[in-house]
């Protein structure tokens, strides 16, 4: 998965072929068409198990107590503003257009999992009081999501993209309703 996840960061999805993945990985390429139905399935098992390493799991989103839920979207932040998940996420995303069948997999096995998580979190902290009851969670979600992905590909070149994140979230929840007064510096 290794191989899998460099081959694919460093050379997109047409650089990262079960042969070049099984040459870097030390394999045979049977070994891999034993334990993955594509290509696909490799990349997105190998960009999930990276997601995960960082600590940020679903069972972590789920487990997460609703007084909680904002110092770890905060903290994540600092997870996503590394350089390796801003070159991952951008691979990820330029190749939609050229493999869609990628970004299907992944919404599919990993990525809806993940959001329908993120809703549950959000829905726990509105039944604590912390979020208006009149809010559209799936709305909330999407714009937070959208917000990260796009401080995310955007920054501009040397600023301090953690910051500007954490900042940019901050301001986010403060505007969605929530009590932003425990991770507000």
């Amino acid at each position: 998965m290794r191989a899998a996840l460099e081959l694919f960061i460093e050379h997109g999805v047409s650089g990262a072929s079960i042969e070049r993945i099984a040459k870097r990985a030390g394999v045979a390429k049977t070994s891999i068409y034993r334990r993955w139905s594509s290509r696909e399935a490799l990349l997105a098992q190998a960009i999930e198990v990276f997601r995960n390493a960082t600590g940020f799991t679903t069972d972590l989103v789920d487990s997460t107590p609703p007084q909680d839920f904002l110092k770890l979207l905060t903290g994540a932040c600092d997870m996503v503003a590394r350089p390796e998940i801003r070159r991952l996420i951008a691979r990820l995303i330029g190749s939609i257009p050229d493999c869609p069948k990628l970004i299907e997999v992944y919404r599919e096995t990993y990525l809806l999992p993940r959001r329908q998580a993120f809703g549950r979190a959000l829905e726990r902290a509105r039944a604590a009081g912390l979020l208006a009851a009149g809010v559209d969670l799936e709305v909330l979600a999407d714009v937070i999501i959208g917000a990260v992905m796009y401080h995310l590909l955007m920054s501009r070149p040397g600023g301090n993209l953690r910051d500007e994140l954490r900042d940019h979230i901050i301001s986010l929840l403060r505007h969605a309703g929530f009590d932003i007064s425990a991770v507000a510096q």
